[in-house]
């Protein structure tokens, strides 16, 4: 049975997976493939460069997996950052800016207003740096704590709480001014 991905390590199949076991490996990263998968079309909206995303930072997670750090209790934060950073890899590429395919993520059956406000919110998020959208992609679309957005950015949760509080009030001024104004 795999481990679910918010639960702590079985230290067995760690040392397993650090020793080369691929299915120790796949029991301990299985979980997290979906969460992953998650990260990386909102970050790129595009299906197949998602999946292409996710496989090679699972590869790169097999790769690196000695590189876990002794009394690591989630491997989820670890590997959606390097899912991040791929999917920034990505975006940088000559090719993302030249061939753009239709959008993955359609307001699913929303009103026709309600339309304008997600494509307005899709184009201020796009605004933001890769640090800051991937910040509000773990908390909000993930539903990741704190905590464990902290630890995916490098960072401790108090200032992850500091930069999500000054990045709402930033994608407020940018969607109504007027609102914030009052």
């Amino acid at each position: 049975m795999a481990p679910d991905a918010g639960a702590a390590l079985d230290l067995s199949l760690v040392e397993r997976a650090r020793s080369g076991d691929p299915a120790a490996f796949q029991a301990l990263l299985g979980p997290l493939i979906a969460p992953g998968y998650q990260l990386a079309v909102a970050m790129l909206r595009q299906r197949e460069a998602a999946e292409d995303a996710v496989q090679e930072a699972t590869f790169r997670a097999w790769r690196k997996f000695g590189q876990v750090r002794e009394g690591t209790t989630s491997l989820r934060p670890w590997f959606l950052a390097i899912v991040a950073n791929e999917c920034r890899t990505v975006r940088r590429g000559r090719w993302w800016a030249v061939i753009r395919l239709a959008e993955v993520v359609p307001p699913a059956a929303a009103a026709p207003d309600d339309r304008g406000a997600a494509a307005d919110l899709r184009r201020s998020l796009d605004r933001l740096r890769h640090r800051d959208r991937l910040l509000l992609h773990l908390h909000y679309w993930l539903d990741l704590p704190l905590e464990e957005v902290a630890a995916a950015l490098g960072t401790t949760p108090g200032a992850a709480k500091a930069r999500r509080r000054r990045l709402l009030h930033r994608l407020r001024l940018d969607l109504d001014p007027e609102e914030v104004a009052r």
